[in-house]
């Protein structure tokens, strides 16, 4: 297993289609808004009921930003999208696309979840997400 999907597991306490897409969101905001944690917040509208809330945990592996830091408000929007700005002014809204959500949902089980994580993981975020 890659050391990334070791240590979003490790994190998360198991790995997760959802943590996995979280990690990849909160990279995008890095790359986009820069990586230094302090100077980012973000709006994650999942609510806090897993799955789809796991995108949490992901998100402040990838973003950098924590609860403990104060910078990451949840919503209880059930829904699979996070907005990152920066200190600066500068956002982006990153929105699971309904395809890729209604793909889990279909297809995770049990005997799948690790090996379907592994393989999300090394998609494309273009396949993924929209991004804003």
């Amino acid at each position: 297993m890659d050391e990334t999907l070791k240590t979003i597991e490790q994190f998360h306490g198991h790995l997760g289609p959802y943590a996995v897409l979280g990690y990849k969101m909160g990279k995008i905001a890095c790359e986009q808004l820069g990586s230094d944690p302090f100077e980012k917040t973000v709006t994650v509208s999942t609510g806090t009921t897993p799955p789809i809330s796991c995108i949490i945990d992901g998100i402040q592996l990838g973003s950098g930003c924590t609860l403990g830091k104060g910078n990451i408000t949840v919503k209880n929007e059930r829904k699979a999208k996070a907005a990152f700005s920066n200190k600066n002014g500068k956002k982006i809204t990153i929105t699971l696309q309904k395809k890729i959500q209604q793909e889990i949902e279909d297809n995770i089980t049990k005997e799948n979840i690790i090996s379907y994580s592994e393989e999300m993981y090394t998609r494309k975020d273009n396949d993924l997400f929209h991004v804003e």
